[in-house]
């Protein structure tokens, strides 16, 4: 009798089923300990017996594969987000990422599925969430940072046994439409409209950084004299210039009633650049004649900008500054590039654009895929993803292409006359 009770006893961590006085099957499915050390069971009911032992199952195998939810209260969505924003994700990428994640958080995913405990989020739940960021005005593109956060932040939930599943990398983000990213580089036309209108212009040497070889706004506004190489016509690019971010400097005592980036006495908070991310990035690029000349006449025109602005004037040593010294602003410097294509006639695009212009026009040149990689800045393994997406086949290199298809398949232009004329005689 003792032998068969000692076979019956359940082993240690065996889940415990069986029948309550409510009529239905309940379990206890051990999951582990609690920070205090106490042993800690998850507690299951189903009407079936089948189906308890299903759930039972598949809760067993959360907790051998390290991925059930842990003992504790369960974090909203909101609160994990807020702390994986902060305390997480903030210490460990940079600022402009950081940036990005803050604003989906705060403005997108707090609001719109924040109250969801964060062990019950389905992917329909995100799914809803993005149909109403659309219907609002949304473009696909913002919902899109919405989701890459939450699979970003889910996916660290996790990790860390806060939620069994990652409902973002389940959920179906909405199609992007083909236009909307769809970029057509400026053609030769258009780049030398924008260099007549540059040459008109302060800074003008920044433009044709950006069209001629396809410098990153952040590489070429964090740029300083000691990177340039005239000489030897060539420039180092190391460092990227960052967003300024701004606290208020006027107290709570007398608050100026402004934004922090209006108010008067504002305190930048955010470090004016960082280095470059990749190895890549930090490269030395190759200066044309023309932008060797540009380059020396622009710090000829700062040193007299300096000169007349005297004690106004705001030292530092970056190649283009403001009108009385110190760092451009991306946000003044993506104005005035608005501004330069109005003035020279040239239609709309973004400033990022100009990068494609460029690697374009280096492949139309039939420089090799390494030097193009070289002066882009792109690391090796991803870099013929980069050239999919960042070269462009044009129509002057379509038509290249038919014309040697023709002088391949129907012989010289000579030939192709001479067949016209006999079918004309005939």
């Amino acid at each position: 009798m003792a032998e068969e009770k000692k076979r019956t006893r359940r082993a240690n961590g065996e889940s415990a089923i069986y029948l309550g006085k409510d009529g239905r099957w309940h379990a206890r499915v051990p999951m582990g300990y609690k920070d205090d050390g106490t042993p800690y069971r998850r507690h299951l009911t189903r009407p079936t017996r089948k189906e308890l032992v299903d759930e039972v199952r598949r809760l067993e195998k959360q907790r051998d594969e390290g991925s059930a939810r842990q003992p504790g209260k369960p974090w909203t969505v909101a609160k994990w987000l807020e702390h994986w924003v902060e305390n997480i994700a903030k210490p460990v990428v940079s600022e402009n990422t950081y940036a990005g994640y803050e604003v989906a958080v705060r403005v997108h995913l707090v609001p719109g599925i924040g109250r969801h405990r964060i062990d019950r989020l389905e992917p329909e739940h995100l799914e809803s969430l993005y149909r109403r960021m659309q219907s609002a005005g949304s473009k696909a593109g913002t919902a899109h940072q919405a989701h890459r956060t939450a699979r970003t932040a889910l996916g660290e939930a996790v990790r860390r046994g806060h939620a069994a599943k990652n409902a973002a990398a389940l959920a179906k983000p909405p199609r992007m439409e083909e236009d909307e990213n769809e970029v057509e580089p400026y053609s030769v036309d258009e780049v030398q409209s924008l260099l007549l209108e540059v040459n008109k212009r302060r800074n003008s040497s920044r433009w044709m950084l950006a069209l001629a070889l396809g410098l990153r706004q952040g590489e070429t506004l964090g740029l300083r004299w000691s990177d340039v190489d005239l000489d030897n016509e060539y420039l180092k690019l190391r460092r990227n210039r960052l967003r300024p971010k701004y606290e208020h400097g006027c107290g709570d005592a007398a608050p100026c009633g402004r934004k922090a980036g209006y108010c008067p006495t504002r305190v930048q908070v955010r470090r004016e650049t960082k280095n470059t991310k990749s190895r890549a990035g930090r490269r030395a690029v190759p200066l044309p004649g023309p932008l060797v000349v540009m380059l020396r006449a622009h710090g000829k025109a700062q040193a007299r900008e300096r000169a007349a602005a005297g004690n106004l004037w705001t030292e530092s040593e970056y190649v283009f500054t403001k009108p009385l010294g110190g760092p451009l602003s991306p946000n003044t410097d993506y104005h005035d590039w608005k501004r330069l294509l109005e003035d020279a006639g040239v239609r709309d695009g973004r400033l990022h654009d100009a990068r494609h212009t460029a690697g374009t026009v280096l492949m139309l040149l039939g420089v090799p895929d390494r030097v193009i990689d070289q002066i882009m800045g792109w690391e090796p393994g991803g870099a013929a993803r980069m050239r999919a997406r960042y070269l462009h086949v044009t129509d002057p290199m379509l038509k290249e292409a038919a014309r040697k298809i023709e002088r391949a398949i129907w012989g010289a232009p000579e030939n192709l006359a001479v067949d016209k004329d006999q079918d004309n005689e005939a």
